[in-house]
């Protein structure tokens, strides 16, 4: 048969550089539709976004020919040209090195949207290496945690 039919969900997390506090609610309003438009130009779909300051989430539905990191660094590398055009800033603004990415079974998928659409609450009650390790855990990556950079 040929063809690939497939359907991939993948979570990811990422963190401005330094994690430095940028991301306002003026810039989600553009940034959050411009990274949903270099989601469907590779040709997937942004299921949904949401963030703090210092980091986004995304969940996505993406091609089976598209590797995580390939994805990653067009998301990242796009959108940081892009905010560098669009908002100017004392120095360069910059994603950090790496991310987390966790693949989500189709079952899963509204949870993981409720949990991305409840980041501002939830980080009422959870710093963001908290966060980002937890989920670590959940998914059983293994790791040393004294080289997780977030």
């Amino acid at each position: 048969m040929p063809g690939a039919w497939t359907q991939n969900f993948y979570h990811t997390l990422f963190g401005t550089k330094d994690r430095t506090g940028l991301i306002t609610p003026e810039w989600e309003t553009h940034l959050y539709p411009f990274m949903g438009g270099i989601v469907r130009d590779l040709g997937c779909m942004l299921l949904t976004i949401n963030g703090m300051p210092d980091h986004v989430h995304l969940l996505i539905r993406y091609r089976a020919d598209l590797s995580h990191s390939d994805l990653l660094q067009q998301i990242k590398g796009r959108s940081s040209k892009w905010i560098n055009e669009t908002f100017p800033l004392p120095g360069r603004f910059a994603w950090q090195e790496g991310y987390g990415g966790f693949t989500v079974s189709r079952s899963a998928v509204p949870a993981v949207e409720a949990y991305i659409a409840g980041q501002k609450e939830h980080h009422r009650r959870q710093d963001f290496r908290s966060e980002f390790l937890e989920l670590l855990r959940r998914h059983g990556v293994e790791f040393d945690e004294s080289k997780v950079l977030v």
